[in-house]
């Protein structure tokens, strides 16, 4: 089993699609490391030797951010936002949506569960 960047790589899956379980690493990057090293897309992961996990290991330190080095960068972001109390932070602050979206209806996945307010109680006539 590959194990890289702190993470068990899937065996039965191919390369290309084995790295994405990186956190930082999409399909257009993962394409990229093994086009640098010369290993086929489509070989499995189980299936890469010794020499090839190094040199994947190698290219991912070297070059890309991932894992807890990229999360703590965009956690350092985001607090950046909130501390300037700039508009994206002040959402960020608030748990809604940022970039534009309604928020009249949606928007349940920031928001979260809803929460029923009792509407108002009709006078009663004489």
């Amino acid at each position: 089993m590959a194990r890289i960047a702190g993470i068990d790589l899937p065996k039965n899956k191919r390369g290309e699609i084995g790295l994405t379980y990186i956190y930082g690493i999409g399909l257009s990057t993962a394409q990229h490391i093994l086009d640098a090293n010369g290993i086929d897309r489509n070989k499995k992961v189980n299936q890469w030797n010794d020499e090839e996990q190094t040199a994947i290991r190698n290219t991912i330190n070297s070059e890309i951010k991932v894992e807890g080095a990229l999360r703590s960068e965009v956690q350092m972001s985001i607090k950046r936002l909130m501390d300037i109390a700039s508009y994206r932070g002040l959402r960020h602050r608030k748990g809604l949506p940022l970039r534009g979206q309604r928020t009249r209806t949606n928007s349940r996945t920031r928001k979260g569960k809803r929460k029923t307010v009792a509407g108002k109680k009709k006078v009663a006539k004489k």
